[in-house]
């Protein structure tokens, strides 16, 4: 069943200050637009203000995920994010008055809390999925990374992480599905080890950092007197060590909590591709690196020509013989072998190409090579069938070219290559003119393509 895109039904303000830099900020989430997507608006500056939640403007991944367009930047997104997509949000304008979205807790639960307050409203927009139909991966071997995205129904996540730590050890944590987010991740905080404090503070990060917004790991024995020293350094009480080799300002809401935190981060971060995926992700060592370089993997993915998928178990549309009787077109001209999909604006075409095509005899005896014109003729007939298939009598019109342009050839088409053919009605069919974008492809790589105009005329 066609799900429809969601955005808030009210604005949600929140205030806080920012991790790293220290500063109070102001947010407001505002319902948008449906296609909007989820948008930064740096309303504190002049001129451009805004930068898409997506993966190509990420810049910086040191302890958060930061954006940046045309020097607009916003760092530390992702558990805002993450809160987002959990409620599968499409469409929300974030209007922020400073550089850094507050941590509000180190988790995404205030954010989460504050938009269930106000509810989800329902677009009039159909949602669309990215839909995972093989593996794709990211690897760093040398920090021991790898996350592995499978093909799945819906949205689910495993993590395994180990920083060779005798308080963290191995951890794991799942999420079987987003509607169990809120019980199971939105409170999980971010965690830090101990003797990492002070070096991020020399490095300007964690100004805003808290002992109320972060679980500290406490790897080694340390001297109070030392706890002491690192509390003075950032203005807070001073704390003492328990058992379980935490700091006792806050207790575990779960004894895999940074696992569950690192789930929530992946999430966050994974909600930059643009649109929800339905897949399974294996995620061991995650990080925001990682996760930023593996969405900005599948934004390039997206962004390429998808080739058509053919099925020789189904049934077509038209075979040969179905063909024939819609094209003037005969052996050795007829150059489209099946139409194994049709719509109102588009058809897929299909042909199998053999040695014994009469053109390789002469192109060429010793490197046979199908000739690029008459890969545009065939993508020409498969267009064809298009505009034929919306009169009752297709055997009385013809179709003539009228122009062709932009025509690129990208790879060689040889014996025992089969050609996938996808059109598209750029515009209209008006007083019999068709306007079309054409591609032809061998497995996934695009061999031709082309835009593509012709005339249908009665035949006298």
């Amino acid at each position: 069943m066609a799900e429809n895109q969601r955005t808030l039904k009210s604005e949600v303000k929140l205030t806080g200050k920012g991790l790293h830099t220290g500063v109070n900020v102001n947010l407001v989430i505002k319902p948008a637009p449906e296609n909007s997507g989820i948008v930064f608006r740096r309303v504190d500056l002049e001129g451009e203000q805004e930068v898409k939640a997506l993966a190509e403007y990420v810049v910086d991944t040191a302890r958060g995920t930061t954006i940046e367009k045309n020097g607009v930047r916003v760092s530390t997104i992702e558990h805002l994010m993450a809160a987002l997509a959990s409620q599968r949000v499409d469409n929300a304008t974030i209007d922020i008055d400073g550089p850094e979205v507050p941590i509000m807790g180190g988790s995404s639960r205030m954010f989460l809390n504050s938009i269930l307050e106000v509810g989800i409203q329902e677009q009039d927009a159909e949602k669309e999925y990215l839909v995972i139909d093989e593996k794709i991966e990211y690897v760093d071997e040398k920090n021991g990374v790898e996350i592995c995205i499978y093909p799945d129904d819906k949205f689910n996540a495993n993590v395994l992480i180990d920083y060779n730590s005798k308080v963290l050890g191995h951890q794991y944590a799942e999420l079987n599905s987003l509607d169990d987010f809120d019980k199971e991740i939105a409170s999980c905080r971010t965690f830090v080890f101990f003797h990492e404090l002070e070096v991020l503070l020399k490095h300007n990060l964690i100004k805003g950092g808290d002992l109320e917004n972060a679980i500290v790991i406490m790897e080694n024995p340390v001297e109070q007197s030392e706890l002491d020293r690192i509390a003075d350094l950032f203005n807070k009480p001073h704390v003492q060590i328990e058992e379980s080799g935490v700091l006792n300002n806050i207790k575990l809401s779960y004894s895999n909590e940074p696992a569950r935190h690192k789930l929530l981060d992946l999430i966050g971060d994974l909600a930059l591709v643009g649109m929800p995926i339905k897949a399974r992700v294996i995620a061991k060592r995650p990080g925001h690196l990682a996760n930023t370089e593996l969405a900005k993997k599948i934004r390039q993915m997206l962004k390429k020509p998808k080739a058509p998928k053919y099925d020789p178990e189904k049934e077509p549309v038209y075979d040969v013989n179905g063909i024939k009787k819609m094209l003037p077109h005969r052996p050795p001209f007829l150059l489209v072998d099946k139409i194994i999909e049709l719509t109102d604006n588009s058809v897929t075409g299909m042909k199998n190409v053999t040695m014994n095509e009469p053109f390789f005899v002469g192109h060429f005896p010793e490197e046979p090579v199908m000739p690029g014109v008459l890969m545009v003729e065939a993508m020409a007939q498969t267009g064809g069938i298009l505009v034929l298939s919306t009169v009752p009598d297709p055997e009385n019109y013809s179709t003539y070219f009228m122009k062709i342009d932009n025509v690129k050839f990208k790879r060689k088409v040889v014996p025992g290559d089969t050609l996938l053919f996808k059109l598209e009605l750029i515009s209209p069919v008006r007083r019999g003119i068709v306007h079309m974008s054409a591609k032809a492809y061998v497995g996934n790589s695009v061999a031709v393509e082309a835009e593509l105009m012709a005339q249908v005329i009665k035949n006298k």
